[in-house]
């Protein structure tokens, strides 16, 4: 009779004890790599599934005569650990840590064969310290830097809130209505990147899945197109535009209402309380909700904007649709040839003017035609194709000083502040003489205090004054730290490459160590992680191979996203022939394929 509890626990022993999956440097690797878990308090069917397929892996190709390294860790700063801290009164560390201890009992429990000399906790200070010269290293080459932003900000708890915390228009902990507001904040400059991030996506085809990287793809959202002026009398409106092509057909603009100039204008058109409750309005709605406001609402600023192109006067409007963090955060509408605005303009009776035609056939002008074709009503461009059109009109404008050739990005800078006490103290400090001073490297890490009081209300760090007042590493005067910690994505952007050489204190990782087990031949989870997790390590492994610390352009050589434990029972036999195998296939079959 097979008794689960003394031959699993016998076993398992026997293996600890021999330090069966403890690995060194030498013959062929593989890196087998399941995302870490955050240690939440309890071991879930998602982290089973997960971690089963890793160690299938992991066990065969041991079998096969590789030397496998199979690591395990935990991401362990983050809010939820201040949420405990205010529900329970536990400490967050002693909450974490508790969490760590049973869950590292269940993973062992399961017999996943990980090699336990190499477990790393984000929270400890060993590795954060390295969290902080990471940023150090960012800040040295421009890449980390300061400025507002704006946020979700909850007037009542006196605290910045993230999108999935604002529900309704209310904070999720006390109900206030949440308001926009600006915070300075640090950022990385990821879109120094882009072009990089980009194209290196060709690497992973064929490795990585198609959906990941076509996500990543639009996420960065390459865009060519012409930067064109308007102008209100003195003052410009920069719009970014895809489609050059119809800037004869534009009728009106749409400034976002968080755009500068907004309230500028509608000041100067005599609209400013109309247009201030609108912009109220809109702006205590979060960003991600407005994108997919059905309803387009808009208010007119009371001026108008001359059309660089054909000097015609076109009415200059706010909108829910147009949001400032894409392009310049003001469009110029087409309504005949964008659906979007031509919505909005037949709710507000705005022209619609058609400056493109198919090249074949006709279209219906009861809706907007989003093709390309052959231009009409565009002046001397009439008769051109579109594609050609683009070039130039766009030199035409370039010429008279209203345009130019530009590329943009969808995506934006990163960024890494967080207004609380659970995650990685950025090092920076400030002084009244010296300005920004970055900590020296020899004083790192900077600790997190252990008496803190975490109440929900505002940033915790800044009520503990042994830990703000400090002094200047420059003038040796009195100063004070930054109170912001690091997103926690931070920490998991590079802990693939701790665990290459975790114990060294002396540096972030040996370069050689990691060029022996680098990159991860296998790397297996959430594909929800395509356009966050995914893209920030890749930006981190790019970073770290242009400091000359990584040889590999790329972390990740294959990606495994195992999909959601459901409700809904598949069947192995469906499970099989969804990868072209039967049961008579073998388990080095079905391993074959996914090598």
């Amino acid at each position: 009779m097979y008794d689960p509890q003394k031959i699993e626990e016998k076993w398992q022993k026997v293996w600890e004890d021999m330090g069966l999956f403890k690995v060194s440097e030498g013959g062929e690797k593989a890196y087998v790599l399941e995302m870490f878990p955050y240690p939440s308090g309890r071991i879930h069917m998602g982290h089973v599934r997960n971690y089963t397929i890793g160690d299938v892996l992991a066990r065969f190709l041991r079998f096969k005569g590789y030397n496998v390294l199979h690591p395990m860790g935990w991401d362990a700063f983050g809010l939820p650990a201040e949420n405990a801290a205010i529900k329970q009164g536990v400490h967050p560390a002693d909450w974490t840590y508790e969490n760590i201890s049973y869950m590292k009992k269940q993973l062992k429990r399961l017999g996943f064969s990980y090699d336990w000399d190499r477990e790393i906790a984000t929270c400890d200070p060993e590795y954060y310290r390295w969290n902080q010269w990471l940023f150090l290293k960012f800040y040295e080459k421009g890449l980390a830097y300061r400025k507002l932003a704006e946020v979700n900000w909850c007037p009542n708890d006196q605290t910045v809130l993230a999108n999935e915390q604002v529900i309704d228009g209310r904070c999720w902990r006390c109900s206030t209505p949440v308001i926009r507001k600006e915070v300075p904040s640090w950022y990385l400059k990821i879109t120094a990147y882009a072009d990089r991030l980009l194209e290196d996506l060709k690497l992973l085809e064929g490795k990585w899945p198609e959906r990941v990287i076509s996500q990543q793809r639009n996420w960065i959202g390459r865009s060519e197109g012409a930067l064109i002026k308007f102008y209100v009398d003195d003052i410009p409106i920069e719009i970014f535009t895809t489609r050059p092509d119809t800037v004869f057909g534009a009728t009106f603009l749409v400034l976002a209402p968080e755009h500068p100039l907004t309230l500028e204008l509608a000041k100067r058109g005599g609209k400013l309380q109309e247009v201030m409750s609108f912009v109220q309005k809109i702006k205590s709605i979060p960003v991600k909700e407005r994108g997919k406001e059905e309803e387009k609402e808009g208010v007119f600023l009371g001026v108008y904007a001359t059309n660089p192109a054909n000097g015609e006067k076109l009415p200059v409007w706010s909108a829910n649709y147009v949001l400032y963090e894409y392009g310049t955060g003001a469009i110029m509408a087409v309504p005949a040839h964008d659906q979007r605005d031509y919505e909005f303009a037949l709710k507000y009776q705005l022209p619609v003017k058609y400056v493109v035609r198919p090249s074949e056939g006709d279209f219906s002008k009861g809706k907007a035609y989003e093709g390309e074709g052959i231009l009409i009503d565009s002046g001397p461009f009439s008769g051109m194709p579109s594609q050609e059109a683009k070039k130039s009109i766009t030199s035409w404008l370039k010429e008279k000083g209203h345009a130019d050739f530009k590329i943009t990005y969808r995506l934006k800078d990163w960024n890494i502040s967080r207004q609380r006490y659970w995650g990685t103290p950025i090092p920076i400090i400030y002084c009244d003489r010296c300005g920004t001073v970055p900590v020296p490297e020899e004083d790192l890490p900077v600790l997190l205090p252990k008496n803190v009081s975490i109440t929900g209300y505002g940033n915790p760090l800044e009520s503990v004054e042994e830990f703000v007042n400090t002094t200047c590493p420059k003038c040796k005067g009195p100063a004070k730290r930054e109170t912001d910690t690091m997103d926690t994505f931070f920490d998991s952007s590079w802990y693939f490459l701790r665990y290459c050489d975790p114990k060294n204190d002396k540096e972030v990782f040996q370069r050689e160590k990691v060029e022996f087990w680098m990159p991860v031949d296998f790397y297996i989870g959430g594909i929800e992680h395509a356009v966050l997790h995914l893209l920030y390590a890749r930006f981190f492994q790019k970073f770290l191979y242009d400091l000359g610390l990584v040889k590999d352009k790329e972390p990740f050589l294959r990606l495994i996203t195992q999909g959601m434990v459901l409700k809904r029972w598949v069947s192995i036999e469906s499970y099989l022939s969804h990868l072209g195998l039967t049961q008579e296939d073998d388990l080095e079959e079905l391993l074959r394929r996914l090598w």
